[in-house]
């Protein structure tokens, strides 16, 4: 009896995978023909909701959309219940950030004092919110901090990034152009600069949409710039 049971279990799982396979093809085949933009689709998901899919494109893109493709729903799915906005939950695990997955080749570091805490910041030289927020991190020491030059405000953003990566001390540029004003030298055609490009692309797929952007080692992300007490307080909590 028991054998027959586990047979019939088996036999019904089958059947459930059977026809979600069966609706995920009838949902990417509709959506491909109706909205060409979204023939690619990462992945289709049930939700909470009967009846309701999610489907993720690009990576970390969210929609809705019916059984069949017939609407496609942009926007906030809110679980009234449990007062939680579940595709602003879903996006954030998608673009969540490893600390130490970080390809830290590719920043610069400035340590203070010991050096024991960690932060990483993605910045823009020609942030202005960048260099009020530089100034006052001045203050925080005991720090190691890997700074990784994020050009998306311009070209100039890109040439004085590359200035600054391709100086013989990468930190003395930076800190002299956010906090000194000093103007960056600018770099020998010879340097490979490819590592600004790279940041760029890793700051499009975790949503990184604006400068400065601080990751602490717990995998708090802090977009915006916050003054040296914040930053204290972020530090210690990170460390617990």
């Amino acid at each position: 009896m028991q054998l027959i049971y586990k047979t019939l279990i088996g036999v019904c799982l089958g059947m459930v995978a059977l026809l979600a396979n069966a609706q995920e093809a009838v949902i990417r085949k509709n959506m491909a023909e109706r909205i060409p933009q979204l023939k690619n689709i990462d992945e289709v998901n049930k939700t909470a909701i009967p009846g309701i899919f999610e489907i993720r494109v690009n990576g970390t893109d969210i929609f809705y959309t019916d059984a069949q493709a017939n609407y496609l729903i942009q926007g906030a799915l809110i679980d009234t219940k449990l007062r939680r906005n579940i595709t602003e939950e879903r996006i954030d695990k998608l673009t969540a950030i490893k600390f130490d997955a970080l390809p830290f080749k590719d920043a610069f570091t400035i340590v203070r004092g010991n050096g024991k805490r960690k932060l990483v910041i993605f910045e823009d030289p020609n942030c202005g919110y960048c260099k009020r927020f530089e100034r006052d991190l001045q203050s925080v020491d005991n720090v190691t901090i890997h700074m990784f030059l994020y050009p998306i405000l311009g070209a100039d953003s890109s040439e004085k990034s590359r200035a600054i990566w391709c100086a013989k001390d990468q930190a003395k540029a930076w800190q002299d152009w956010m906090v000194r004003d000093i103007q960056p030298t600018p770099a020998a055609a010879s340097c490979d600069a490819a590592a600004l490009t790279r940041n760029v692309e890793i700051g499009r797929v975790h949503k990184i949409t604006g400068t400065p952007m601080l990751l602490f080692v717990d995998g708090n992300r802090v977009p915006g710039a916050i003054d040296a007490k914040q930053v204290e307080k972020l530090l210690a909590d990170a460390k617990g």
